[in-house]
């Protein structure tokens, strides 16, 4: 039986957060929506071995706020039907800074549902560059206000002060307490209550987390807490302290198949085009996805899928790519840019169908919404997790298919030699 259930607010969101419990030691599966377990059963026979922890992936991080609440608490009150012992609500490391958010509300009715005191907000991933000093979020050193995010097109980024960005979406109030944790913060406080709080409120706290030394003692002072939220950084040590408490050590899949790769991409990450052009300096063979072509009909999803048949063996792999530049991006964009996006996420979604329709076996995505509409396109609902190909990116096993490999990556997460090593870890010569 899981002891610890995992609420993430998208799927690369989720498959992050499940990387680091299998890190941490502990084997995950990992759900696409809150699972029917009777309908699961029957399609894998009722035979696989338990996993230590669940992860619920959701749409909530850009959904209607009502809605997002709802899916949350559903999914909450599915994971403690289930007997877990802890709930961990992941969202992304650099936070939903709009006043708007979801993080807030979300968390609200979780601590409202489980009648807890406290918990603290906790969105850092320091071997991704992302920090917690003093209460305020940094991206490599730098403000979040002030980093490359401060333009995101959906969540831009005003502050960084967390108490701040969680000032408008959040009932409760909040409150650094650095190094000290929870016990300092109390005895600091006198009887306990603090500002603008009501006697009897819940209320979040805010620790510092620089280092992975942080990430230890976080998990220490507040691991006993039934709810935790944050980024995927603190899973790793809150798996390695439930791995002390277990009977066994958590199992995960073998990380290679036999069989053909598609690499896809859609993210225009400063990341994801290094890592486009990496693979291209290598000579894979590449099919660029034009939107305004597209339009126009003289790019098809099918003249993309003939390019792939015809480059793809079991050493090469073709790679088909939207991702621009951002002066590109704000061309096609005149198009119309949901249009366009719909467009293009379609595409991906297709072409990983048709491939493993014809016998592929491994399909690797960059890019948060590529790879959601590759998962919608697939249809599988749920995944066992091996390795890790990068931080916060593992290698997926569809539970009712354990003979593809599925990476699905975040278009800022990786190393530039990614889509090489995600072949190299997922190739297995076929017998």
């Amino acid at each position: 039986m899981a002891v610890l259930g995992c609420i993430a607010d998208d799927f690369t969101g989720a498959s992050d957060a499940a990387s680091f419990l299998v890190k941490g030691g502990m084997s995950v599966r990992l759900y696409n929506g809150i699972p029917d377990i009777q309908a699961q059963d029957n399609e894998t026979g009722g035979q696989e071995e338990e996993a230590q922890a669940v992860v619920i992936a959701l749409k909530s991080r850009t959904q209607e706020t009502a809605r997002a609440v709802s899916d949350s608490l559903e999914a909450a009150r599915f994971l403690l039907s289930q007997g877990v012992e802890q709930i961990y609500f992941k969202y992304c490391s650099t936070f939903d800074s709009t006043p708007k958010g979801n993080i807030g509300p979300v968390a609200d009715a979780l601590m409202d549902l489980m009648k807890v005191p406290y918990t603290i907000l906790c969105p850092a991933l320091p071997v991704n560059g992302r920090t917690v000093e003093d209460g305020r979020l940094m991206v490599g050193g730098i403000p979040l206000h002030e980093s490359h995010m401060k333009n995101h097109p959906l969540t831009p980024m005003w502050d960084s002060r967390i108490d701040k960005l969680m000032e408008p979406q959040s009932r409760y109030s909040c409150r650094c307490v650095g190094e000290q944790g929870a016990d300092g913060f109390m005895a600091g406080s006198g009887s306990g209550e603090t500002g603008d709080r009501q006697p009897g409120e819940p209320f979040y706290l805010i620790p510092d987390y620089r280092t992975d030394k942080d990430g230890e003692r976080i998990a220490s002072m507040f691991g006993h807490l039934a709810l935790l939220t944050g980024g995927s950084g603190l899973l790793e040590p809150l798996a390695r302290q439930w791995t002390k408490k277990l009977s066994s050590q958590g199992k995960i899949p073998d990380n290679a198949t036999a069989g053909m790769a598609l690499l896809l991409a859609g993210s225009c990450s400063k990341a994801t085009l290094s890592q486009i052009a990496w693979y291209q300096s290598q000579g894979g063979p590449c099919c660029h996805l034009n939107p305004r072509e597209m339009l126009e009909g003289r790019q098809t999803v099918d003249d993309a899928w003939r390019f792939i048949k015809e480059h793809s063996s079991e050493t090469a792999a073709v790679l088909v790519y939207s991702s621009d530049t951002p002066d590109k991006v704000r061309e096609y964009q005149k198009l119309g840019a949901e249009k366009v996006a719909a467009m293009l996420e379609g595409a991906a979604a297709e072409l990983a169908a048709r491939a493993v329709k014809a016998g592929y076996t491994r399909i690797i995505s960059a890019g948060g919404e590529t790879s959601g509409a590759v998962t919608k396109g697939l249809g599988f609902s749920s995944y066992w997790m091996g390795e890790s190909v990068a931080p916060g990116v593992p290698i997926m096993v569809p539970a009712e298919r354990p003979d593809i490999r599925l990476i699905l990556k975040s278009g800022n997460f990786g190393q530039e030699d990614f889509f090489g090593r995600a072949l190299a870890m997922t190739a297995k010569p076929n017998n």
